[in-house]
């Protein structure tokens, strides 16, 4: 990938707004305000350049009790109307290097839709990220099963141009220094490379720790840029 064209480093600087205006755009509820996903695939949203953006676009796609996660350099100011549930900043990190990753000596099975409820679970118990009942629907997803039971998972979310996000990364607990999360990522994004894809990923700016194993995996942080998780309240 030439990291040089100006217009993929256009596109990566708002990933949000550019996956959901073009890969994901079948997906996508809104239009030139304002675009997100279907609540139950992911609560991201996407907005297009600064001064563009509008809250009462985005109003009309989210019901009250709803939440969005406002990815990008241009979230406008949310209205009374919502309530921040967490405010802060998103580091986006890319691997241009194209060797394999090492995929360790475990088993990885396919997940799809028969294995949401449990792919939910331990979202609900790790906290990677938004999951929601369709986002297997955003990508591949592959885990590792130990007695029947998932304890570990990634996959793919956003899609710009020829770059793919890794996403969904996690492991239980209980598994935790086994390198099942370092085994699936490697698996995921030699599948990208494969694929003539470029990784790149997302983690809040604040975690020192995933950040350095990210590098470790050859990611290089390109930008850094605002998140808001807001709840619309009234």
């Amino acid at each position: 990938m030439d990291m040089a064209s100006t217009d993929l480093e256009r596109q990566l600087d708002n990933p949000a707004w550019s996956c959901l205006a073009s890969r994901h755009a079948h997906l996508a509820l809104g239009g030139a305000r304002v675009r997100r996903y279907p609540p139950d695939i992911s609560p991201i949203a996407g907005f297009p350049a600064a001064g563009e953006a509008s809250v009462e676009a985005l109003e009309a796609l989210v019901a009250v009790g709803d939440d969005i996660g406002a990815i990008g350099p241009s979230v406008p100011a949310l209205s009374s109307n919502w309530e921040t549930v967490l405010e802060t900043s998103l580091a986006q990190m890319i691997r241009i290097d194209r060797r394999p990753l090492p995929e360790g000596d475990v088993q990885s099975v396919a997940l799809g839709e028969s294995d949401v409820a449990d792919m939910l679970a331990l979202v609900e118990l790790t906290h990677p990220g938004p999951f929601r009942q369709r986002t297997v629907e955003l990508g591949q997803f592959i885990g590792i099963r130990e007695r029947g039971r998932l304890v570990a998972m990634a996959g793919e979310r956003m899609w710009v141009g020829e770059c793919r996000e890794v996403s969904g990364i996690c492991t239980h607990p209980d598994v935790r220094r086994r390198g099942y999360a370092r085994a699936l990522t490697g698996r995921v994004v030699n599948r990208m490379l494969r694929a003539g894809q470029t990784p790149f990923l997302h983690v809040i700016g604040t975690n020192a720790g995933a950040i350095e194993t990210y590098r470790a995996l050859g990611f290089e942080r390109r930008a850094e840029f605002p998140l808001l998780h807001a709840r619309r309240v009234r």
